[in-house]
């Protein structure tokens, strides 16, 4: 029986494999509306395709789920992400005012939800490691097929 947080990661995975097809780090985001369960925002990192350093995965989820709902602020909504945000998406959850975040694989060298969690309030959930190997396998190949 699949839990909630691996369906919606496992949507959060295939905007990965999006990413991954178009020759961008394969991170994918999703953000699920609480009350109503529906996905209001997908989206990939698309850093190479815009030219564009900050737009990580969970930046264009951000702003695509404020356009959806008229708000500047999600204070009924998960993110989903497939690897463990950085600094700038760190900060950008906060400024959303997100209260929970549910990601895959941790990021050993960027993740900063270790050292974040004053950053983001200590209201904010934090549920790592959901479908973990499968997020950590299609990174990790993609930046083998990078190195080959």
């Amino acid at each position: 029986m699949h839990t909630k947080h691996e369906k919606y990661m496992r949507i959060a995975l295939q905007q990965a494999q999006m990413a991954y097809e178009q020759g961008e780090i394969p991170i994918g985001c999703i953000i699920v509306s609480n009350t109503t369960e529906k996905i209001i925002a997908k989206t990939y990192n698309q850093v190479e395709t815009l030219q564009d350093p900050t737009a990580h995965a969970e930046i264009m989820a951000i702003t695509a789920a404020c356009e959806y709902l008229g708000a500047k602020y999600l204070t009924d909504c998960t993110l989903y992400v497939t690897l463990e945000p950085c600094m700038m998406c760190s900060g950008a959850v906060f400024w959303a005012q997100l209260p929970k975040i549910v990601f895959g694989a941790r990021d050993t060298k960027y993740g900063t939800i270790q050292y974040t969690q004053n950053i983001l309030n200590k209201r904010v959930e934090v549920i790592g490691g959901v479908l973990e190997n499968e997020c950590k396998t299609l990174i990790q190949q993609f930046f083998k097929e990078k190195r080959e």
